[in-house]
């Protein structure tokens, strides 16, 4: 039988159960696919990361989870102390909504610098190290003496966080297997949308303090992870295709001692300062390049720039407006009208976005003789789009209204539920295309996205002063609209764009 083939789909065939006994080799979990081809295809080593323990595994992703939660909550956990950052600062309001802008182009250019490092030096040591970089901004922020101190503060706040997206999303890549990928990343995508919602909630109420405090809290998080960082992250760049080649073929003791001396995974320096033996090492701009190449898969380019122009960058739109919407109230109480999105971003994921994405797959995959298609992800994206437009539209009239604030929180909750499924069916979808070149695209993805998030403050300021909310956000709700005919196009042709395509020519990190 050979290596990613499990036999047919009238049987259940799980992968070898291994006797050894070595401490955190659980080959055993391997998963039971229904005759389904599985991917990546797991090594007979204990140090591969996919034969940890899933409390190995699920402690990893917490971590990045955490990491990526940051990375947005740096973005608006200042939104509610825009006055008393105006008033220190002598700043006016144009220049205020800057100051979220500026954090989203350091999160947009870091993953260009971090991510051919990443697949040089390990995963582990480049999220410490941005993990640093951005504690430190943190304090710099939260004691910068003047305006252009604080952007640049700002600024290397989002950049040292940046890894979060793209190594993170290698991490989840090098952990779990194709089938329960969607889970993951709907996990891993609702903590970037909870840290974009959960940010002003927290900064309402710490503002009421000062906005000191808001940067100091900040800080005290990046140090918290930082530890768990170094205490409970083990490396997860692991060497698969030159295990792949030997483990499963070799028969001679002297090849597989010699497999087994390299260091790898949990076995590498606790700092490791040196190049990950046995992988591809990109050179620093490849990134860079890489960026520009997936411009050439149309099924990523289509996809991505659609859900980041036309969709995901309203979430700035109204995250930055809910304080105007309610400026009667206080920071705290502005800060609560944040629930709808929470909630709704928490409700979508336990029961109809990455998880239901999965069983999705598996049930469609039946139908087509066990095969897996990555358009099979998309089907979310329709029900998603319809709950973002209403949202947002809803959201609008109840503000130029004077609703009851119940109708907002409706409003906003059905926004956030939408948004928090088409980011997890997009995002588990442009892996799915090219999973040997998750990073690229994951890069591509992070780019695009966190420059819609830096361009937003730039236009809704004027746009809403000119139109209202009413016409403002219900022009954006049946923008949102446009994704319909984008998907269907997806997938219609997507698997003829691969097809013609072929796979891309570049090294990547699968």
């Amino acid at each position: 039988m050979a290596p990613g083939f499990l036999g047919n789909a009238k049987e259940r065939v799980s992968l070898p159960v291994s006797t050894d006994t070595r401490v955190g080799y659980v080959r055993d979990i391997a998963p039971d696919t229904a005759g389904m081809e599985v991917h990546p295809w797991p090594t007979d080593d204990y140090l591969d990361p996919l034969n940890w323990s899933k409390a190995q595994k699920w402690t990893s992703l917490g971590i990045v989870m955490w990491m990526y939660f940051l990375f947005t909550y740096i973005t608006t956990v200042t939104v509610l102390s825009f006055p008393q950052l105006k008033a220190q600062y002598n700043i006016s309001d144009m220049q205020v909504d800057w100051t979220v802008a500026i954090p989203a182009l350091g999160l947009s250019i870091g993953p260009l610098f971090w991510s051919s490092i990443a697949d040089v030096y390990g995963r582990r040591i480049i999220i410490i190290i941005g993990t640093v970089v951005a504690l430190l901004a943190t304090i710099g922020s939260a004691v910068a003496p003047d305006y252009a101190g604080y952007m640049t503060a700002r600024f290397f706040q989002g950049f040292g966080v940046s890894p979060a997206a793209t190594v993170g999303m290698a991490v989840i890549n090098d952990l779990f297997f194709e089938y329960e990928r969607g889970q993951k990343l709907g996990l891993w995508v609702m903590a970037m949308d909870m840290g974009l919602l959960v940010g002003p909630l927290v900064g309402g109420f710490i503002s009421l303090i000062d906005q000191f405090w808001v940067e100091w809290v900040t800080a005290i998080l990046f140090g918290l992870l930082l530890v768990a960082e170094l205490l409970f992250f083990p490396e997860t760049l692991y060497p698969r295709k030159l295990m792949l080649s030997r483990l499963p073929t070799t028969g001679a003791d002297d090849d597989i001692t010699t497999v087994d001396d390299m260091p790898r995974s949990r076995t590498l320096p606790w700092l490791n300062f040196w190049k990950v033996p046995g992988v591809e090492h990109p050179k620093p701009w490849d990134a860079v390049l890489q960026f520009g190449r997936v411009w050439t898969l149309p099924n990523v380019a289509v996809a991505v720039f659609f859900y980041c122009f036309a969709w995901y960058w309203w979430v700035l739109s109204v995250i930055t407006y809910l304080p105007t919407a309610y400026a009667e109230y206080t920071p705290d109480m502005q800060g609560l009208r944040f629930l709808g999105l929470i909630l709704g971003t928490l409700m979508c994921e336990l029961f109809c976005s990455g998880g239901l994405s999965d069983a999705i797959v598996v049930r469609l995959a039946k139908k087509n003789g066990n095969v897996r298609v990555p358009e099979m992800r998309l089907w979310l994206v329709f029900p998603a789009v319809v709950l973002t437009s209403v949202g947002l539209i809803l959201w609008g009239i109840s503000v130029d209204k004077k609703s009851h604030w119940i109708v907002g929180q409706i409003a906003l909750f059905l926004f956030a539920a939408g948004i928090q499924m088409g980011n997890s069916a997009i995002s588990a979808y442009i892996v799915d295309c090219y999973p040997g070149h998750a990073m690229s695209v994951v890069i591509f993805y992070s780019v695009l996205l966190n420059l819609s998030a830096f361009v937003n403050p730039f236009f809704i300021e004027p746009w809403v002063e000119s139109m209202g909310f009413t016409w403002t956000f219900a022009t954006q709700g049946l923008v949102t609209l446009i994704m319909v005919p984008v998907t269907m196009g997806l997938m219609r042709w997507g698997g003829g764009w691969r097809d013609r395509r072929g796979e891309p020519e570049w090294a990547g990190s699968g």
